[in-house]
């Protein structure tokens, strides 16, 4: 079972994080000599990545779908790259029909039904064996502290109500390296929804002159079905709270809100539960899109039927200024592929 992200992460810097602060500084210093021995593989197609400071989701996955979705509109052929986590698949493995998350993990699911998408835990070998696809353009879906891939254009995003919590490197905070260093190798700043907790990183990028981008997450279908009946939601994502309040706010009656950890698998003995209350309260079953694509298709077993009784809340990032993006990556596009 994976751990849940400790709470003081995002919190003050309190007695638990100043004790591991001593660790916190061994790991960054490791982090950046790891990159700095690094001679990075310059892929002959432009490589743009869509990544974060910290561990945890803050919207990765459905920015780089968007990404991909701009750059076809300027005649791209963009093929998504990632570890592929949670899966077994090491790759570089070609996401097809048929795959399953057990496989090659929640995420590359999600995004294998907008662009051609390949998993590699070697980036590098997964960025050579996109090269000899027809892709015109790789899009890296997280590994942007992965020194090994040259990045043409590396967009970090962060989520407005949590921001880089207590500011310090794991294991006594959320950043996964120093964050000065990471600033420099960022091209922009993507920050999603409302709040202000982003707004000191926000801040920072402007000083240094760098693009500050604001989105927010939408509904892909009418929300209107949410307030039909009661609703149990079920997320086994990095902020499950997050997912609840987004509900609630489209007009969903909550009963009850069970929370996992991210990429979780849910048991036999946890879909028979949330079935039986379901029936006694004859209330919806709501997830996540990335946990419903992680319940097997299975007749005859509680996961199955726990998938064919739930439907997910589709969600998707929208930009506030999509020419400003387009611009990006069109500048991009033009600098790793010159005439």
């Amino acid at each position: 079972m994976r751990l849940e992200t400790p709470s003081w992460w995002h919190r003050d810097k309190g007695a638990v994080a100043s004790a591991l602060a001593p660790l916190a500084a061994l790991y960054g210093r490791i982090a950046e000599a790891r990159a700095a021995r690094v001679t990075p593989y310059r892929s002959r197609l432009p490589v743009i990545c869509i990544g974060n400071f910290t561990a945890g989701g803050g919207g990765k996955t459905p920015t780089a779908i968007v990404v991909a979705s701009l750059l076809q509109g300027l005649g791209e052929r963009p093929c998504f790259l990632t570890r592929g986590y949670g899966g077994s698949s090491k790759g570089p493995t070609l996401v097809g029909k048929g795959k399953s998350a057990a496989e090659v993990g929640d995420e590359p699911l999600l995004l294998a039904e907008h662009a051609p998408t390949m998993i590699a835990a070697d980036r590098v070998a997964g960025a050579k064996a996109i090269e000899a696809t027809e892709a015109s353009v790789i899009v890296m879906d997280d590994g942007f502290q992965n020194p090994n891939l040259v990045k043409d254009l590396s967009l970090v995003v962060v989520d407005a109500a949590s921001g880089i919590g207590n500011g310090l490197v794991m294991p006594a905070g959320p950043l996964r390296a120093p964050l000065e260093p990471q600033i420099a190798r960022a091209d922009a700043l993507v920050v999603i929804g409302s709040g202000d907790e982003a707004t000191p990183l926000a801040d920072s990028f402007k000083a240094k002159g760098k693009p500050v981008l604001k989105a927010r997450m939408v509904p892909r279908q009418d929300a209107r079905w949410l307030g039909v009946l009661p609703v149990i939601g079920f997320a086994g994502i990095a902020r499950p709270g997050k997912f609840f309040a987004t509900l609630k706010s489209y007009g969903a009656r909550l009963i009850d809100e069970r929370s996992y950890p991210d990429h979780y698998r849910y048991s036999a003995r946890q879909a028979r539960s949330l079935l039986k209350e379901a029936r006694a309260y004859n209330a919806m079953l709501v997830t996540t899109e990335k946990d419903w694509v992680r319940l097997p298709d299975e007749e005859g077993t509680a996961e199955g039927e726990l998938k064919f009784r739930s439907r997910p809340f589709l969600i998707a990032v929208e930009f506030d200024d999509v020419a400003a993006v387009k611009q990006l990556l069109a500048a991009a596009l033009a600098k790793a592929k010159p005439s």
